[in-house]
């Protein structure tokens, strides 16, 4: 079966989507392309044989020729769009976040849960989950290659912040991901967080960067976060688990070793699209599998991204409370 996908959003993010859709998914079709400029749609349209444009996102949704949804387009509509999509009945992959608070992430689930589907219409776009290295050190804590995991550390770092970055942003927009994922490979969820900061970098323009944020799951273990989003010189992720008998971490996937100058050295990406480009194809394949086979999809759920907005909420009063621990409140639905 070919699903035929609409998606919502042709900046950079939704375009990437839609080209790696086009040229890289079997069994899917780009058949409709929405932005609030219409203009931007029809570029991005353009390049797709048989896609079509349109400036209205509801009427996308609403389209024959649109059997699933991608929301790439900006945090402040994701929540609109993904209950468009849910009263729709269609399936849906929706960008993180899942709604900008936590309150209309609530309200989300739970329209998706009063819908009563056989299986659940919206998937959320925690990419890393679909890292192969990410994919790797899960599979090794699950074997128990390390013992019990104690620690972990994940350091996330950028060339520069968008324009208009905040110290709060730097939480929803970039440390979120880590809030997803490190419970992921614990398989234990986020039970406490605490906010430090050193003295931010002049890079930074007003807004605390770099973060450092403590937290503790279920199961006892300490993590610490490292968010940088004006560190320089490269787009670097890493992450270290440290278990009671060994360790496993990322490695940087770089293709290529450069040797002069009596120097051994490897390049960075300069952002997330080349440093997240498997995950990203590779998430977007096992989406449109389970869409085509009437499955559940394998992606993170609408209540996973309740919970990763739980965990941001809770780091941002810790932020504002001069770094006191701050339970994790997950709403009831």
């Amino acid at each position: 079966m070919t699903v035929r996908v609409g998606v919502i959003g042709a900046g950079i993010m939704g375009a990437d989507h839609a080209n790696t859709l086009h040229r890289m998914v079997s069994g899917a079709e780009v058949s409709l392309i929405a932005d609030i400029d219409p203009g931007r749609a029809q570029d991005v349209a353009g390049k797709i044989p048989g896609s079509r444009a349109t400036g209205d996102a509801l009427e996308l949704i609403d389209d024959d020729a649109v059997d699933a949804v991608l929301i790439a387009s900006h945090d402040s509509t994701h929540r609109e769009l993904a209950l468009a999509a849910v009263r729709a009945g269609k399936p849906v992959l929706c960008e993180k976040p899942l709604a900008p608070t936590l309150a209309e992430c609530v309200e989300v689930v739970a329209t998706e849960l009063a819908a009563a589907a056989r299986v659940p219409f919206i998937s959320l776009g925690f990419m890393r989950r679909f890292d192969p290295g990410y994919v790797e050190m899960k599979q090794a804590l699950g074997r128990g290659a390390i013992g019990t995991p104690l620690l972990t550390h994940s350091i996330s770092r950028g060339v520069g912040s968008a324009p208009g970055a905040t110290s709060e942003s730097s939480v929803t927009g970039s440390a979120i991901h880590e809030f997803d994922v490190l419970p992921w490979l614990l398989d234990s969820s986020i039970t406490e967080v605490s906010w430090h900061a050193p003295k931010p970098t002049a890079a930074a323009g007003g807004f605390q960067d770099p973060q450092l944020i403590l937290l503790r799951t279920a199961d006892g273990a300490l993590s610490t976060v490292e968010v940088f989003l004006n560190a320089r010189y490269g787009y670097d992720i890493r992450c270290e688990v440290v278990g009671e008998s060994g360790t496993v971490a990322l490695t940087e996937p770089a293709k290529m070793i450069t040797h002069g100058h009596r120097a051994r050295s490897v390049g960075y990406a300069a952002g997330w699209r080349p440093r997240f480009a498997d995950a990203y194809r590779i998430e977007l394949q096992a989406w449109i599998d389970a869409v085509g086979a009437g499955t559940r999809s394998p992606l993170a759920s609408a209540l996973d991204g309740l919970v990763a907005n739980a965990v941001a909420e809770a780091v941002i009063a810790s932020m504002h409370r001069s770094g006191t621990v701050v339970a994790v409140e997950v709403p009831t639905i």
